[in-house]
């Protein structure tokens, strides 16, 4: 059977590495935000390489839904989808992806938005999703009957193994230590939007170092910032810690 994880992010998450880490084991196959496509075509935005995106993948959401139910294109008995939670402004919904196995990408508003405001020179509320997310996992959480798992970026990144390892055991699948670490460059399986946003992604062979610096956002950044706190902060209540 299908272990088939929706791990549900907003942008700049860590979550192109964290799909790296994944796509490093032998039993996964991975997916790069495959609503992204239907996303454009249904609300219009302008994302960079967005004609691109639309011609490279299917933007019809009940066909990409019924795709992300099936098996696996290499026969992977894990697959690993990376999905951001502000793509679904089409018919898709959190009861569609019953029989998934869903966990939580977070990071630190603050550090987010400014990540994000080195690729494009404004940023919205919607462009996060950060409250559908929260609405998301506590749907989630009372079907399980305890919290889903939830990791933040800078746990991840101060300590790989400890999280990770916890959040396989979360997940319901082995531990595999080839998660650390991967070849430098693009995959087949990036989206086609790669060439804009993977840079440096494509340079690492390994997760960075945990994030110590503060940010200074502009004004309108931190009113930002501080709109989406209250909903990172009922996701990192249950977030997984590792080791120390």
């Amino acid at each position: 059977m299908t272990i088939r994880i929706a791990m549900w992010s907003g942008p700049r998450n860590l979550s192109t590495a964290m799909m790296r880490s994944f796509g490093s084991r032998a039993d996964t196959f991975v997916s790069d935000e495959p609503f992204y496509g239907c996303f454009l075509k249904t609300t219009g935005a302008d994302h960079p390489m967005r004609e691109e995106t639309m011609v490279a993948m299917d933007c019809d959401w009940p066909s990409v839904m019924q795709t992300l139910r099936g098996e696996p294109p290499d026969g992977s008995p894990i697959w690993y989808q990376k999905h951001m939670w502000h793509h679904l402004e089409g018919p898709i919904g959190y009861d569609d992806f019953a029989g998934f196995t869903h966990a939580f990408l977070i990071r630190e508003p603050e550090r987010m938005i400014a990540s994000y405001l080195c690729k494009s020179e404004s940023a919205a509320f919607e462009n996060f999703g950060l409250d559908r997310q929260a609405e998301f996992f506590e749907r989630e959480s009372n079907r399980l009957g305890h919290a889903a798992p939830v990791i933040d970026a800078n746990d991840v990144l101060a300590d790989p193994a400890g999280v990770l390892s916890q959040l396989c055991a979360a997940l319901g699948i082995p531990w595999d230590p080839a998660m650390l670490s991967w070849a430098p460059g693009r995959r087949e399986t990036d989206g086609p939007w790669a060439p804009h946003w993977y840079g440096t992604v494509e340079r690492s062979t390994a997760f960075g170092q945990p994030e110590t610096h503060s940010v200074d956002l502009p004004p309108q950044g931190q009113l930002l910032a501080d709109r989406c706190r209250p909903h990172y902060e009922r996701l990192a209540a249950h977030r997984i810690k590792g080791r120390a």
